[in-house]
């Protein structure tokens, strides 16, 4: 058999030389101040291009709320539209996170005091009427 290109026998895997195998490398960990310092950057570059935005946007705009009257630069009233849209969102979620953490903590609490507790000789399957066995009153 020859190979592809016409030159000689083929060379199967086995025939080639073994390559070394690749040295270890040191895994670097993600940090939380590494983090906060990605989240930093990523939030000033938004702001820069909030501040463009109110700049080209400044064509005054009446606003009205509530019965309020008022005229605001249409980048700072579109804005303020976007951060109450945002804030509609945010506050239920937030009490979302806050009524599933009280869940998950009650639920390890029960799960410890279960743990604690010696294990009793016949555990009752829950749902299911416990029968009395022969010999036991009914």
């Amino acid at each position: 058999m020859s190979s592809p290109d016409g030159g000689g026998p083929a060379r199967t895997e086995a025939d080639q030389p073994a390559s070394p195998p690749a040295p270890l490398q040191h895994k670097i960990r993600r940090t939380r101040v590494g983090g906060v310092w990605v989240g930093l950057a990523i939030a000033a570059v938004v702001l820069v291009f909030l501040l463009i935005f109110i700049l080209e946007n400044g064509q005054s705009a009446s606003i009205g709320y509530f019965g309020a009257h008022g005229h605001l630069p249409l980048g700072v009233a579109l804005l303020l539209a976007a951060v109450g849209g945002a804030l509609l969102v945010i506050i239920p979620g937030t009490g979302r996170i806050v009524q599933l953490r009280l869940a998950a903590r009650r639920h390890r609490s029960l799960d410890a005091d279960a743990a604690a507790q010696p294990p009793t000789a016949n555990p009752a399957v829950p749902g299911q009427p416990q029968t009395p066995g022969p010999g036991e009153p009914a």
